[in-house]
């Protein structure tokens, strides 16, 4: 029997493990099209410090959902799974598979899961919580979520203000825990037949790769790039697109807040911090797929495994 669900396919884990060369080699081999999950990526000008896939990494191989925002722009979660929606019913409609390739979970997780997202106007709570932020600071902030909704605090980074006030705001207002709204919605049955593969490595080895990363990253420019998206659209470290990893600590050097060894170390140090905090995401997910890159080390034994298993469910 046919499944009438349609195919999807997820390539992710964290950060540096290598996504993109195996998601663009797989969407080659069963004619697939991708579909970025990742927060950064999305905007226009961030391509160093996001690691933004070239185009001649692409190979030809049509990409959704890059390069389109500006760095002034805010964009969220639930922009992400409307564009993305829209994009898989294209991709089907051309008889093709969309892959999901990309680290941010929770785009991933309130795609493959079909997420509710009411969003809030702003009311007294949040300008509370804004106000808190101003006068204490994002540490302090992050620590009124371990105590309200320790299990948001482990998987919100407490840079991420917004979301951080978003969890203490939905806290409030209904005396229910986010993380718990979460995990009911993450419960749903998928719209989709999908396949979900998490790529791993080593610890060492990962913390490794992020480290050689970062140093890659400067020496391609990103200090420069950092310089350029100020000077010509005059973005500010409270936007949405400067809270990303790599450039809101450059930002804080070009301000004079920071060294620049600092903000180097400090990149290196968050990086390595949120790729943990990646993992421990995936590892609460359901239906996933463990992909250990030490065991298939190569790019063919990592494709004939994934293969494998989606001919097994049915995917292709």
């Amino acid at each position: 029997m046919t499944n009438e669900k349609g195919s999807l396919i997820v390539i992710t884990g964290p950060t540096a493990v290598g996504k993109t060369e195996l998601s663009v080699a797989l969407a080659k081999k069963t004619g697939g099209e991708i579909i970025s999950a990742d927060s950064v990526q999305v905007y226009k000008h961030m391509n160093i410090g996001s690691a933004k896939i070239t185009k001649a990494e692409m190979q030809g191989i049509p990409h959704h959902l890059i390069d389109i925002c500006e760095p002034w722009e805010a964009f969220n979660i639930a922009r992400f799974k409307e564009l993305a929606e829209q994009a898989v019913n294209e991709i089907h409609s051309r008889g093709k598979i969309p892959i999901i390739a990309g680290g941010t979970g929770f785009y991933i997780q309130s795609l493959i899961y079909d997420v509710d997202f009411k969003e809030t106007a702003v009311n007294d709570t949040r300008t509370k919580y804004e106000e808190l932020l101003r006068n204490k600071g994002e540490a302090y902030l992050h620590s009124l979520l371990e105590e309200r909704d320790p299990e948001a605090a482990a998987v919100i980074h407490p840079n991420n203000a917004k979301r951080v006030i978003r969890a203490l705001e939905y806290f409030e207002q209904t005396g229910t825990k986010i993380s718990t709204h979460n995990e009911v919605e993450r419960r749903k049955e998928s719209p989709y037949n999908f396949a979900y593969f998490v790529l791993t490595l080593p610890r060492e080895q990962l913390y490794n790769r992020i480290n050689e990363r970062v140093d890659r990253m400067l020496e391609e420019g990103l200090l420069d790039e950092v310089k350029s998206i100020v000077s010509s659209y005059g973005v500010t470290r409270d936007m949405v697109s400067m809270q990303a990893l790599g450039y809101k600590e450059i930002l804080d050097y070009l301000n004079g807040h920071a060294t620049l060894e600092d903000a180097i170390y400090t990149i290196k140090r968050d990086t390595r911090h949120f790729a943990k905090r990646q993992l421990t995401w995936f590892k609460r997910e359901r239906e996933v797929i463990w992909l250990d890159k030490e065991e298939y080390h190569t790019l063919d034994m990592q494709l004939d495994f994934i293969i494998k298993n989606l001919k097994n469910k049915d995917i292709i």
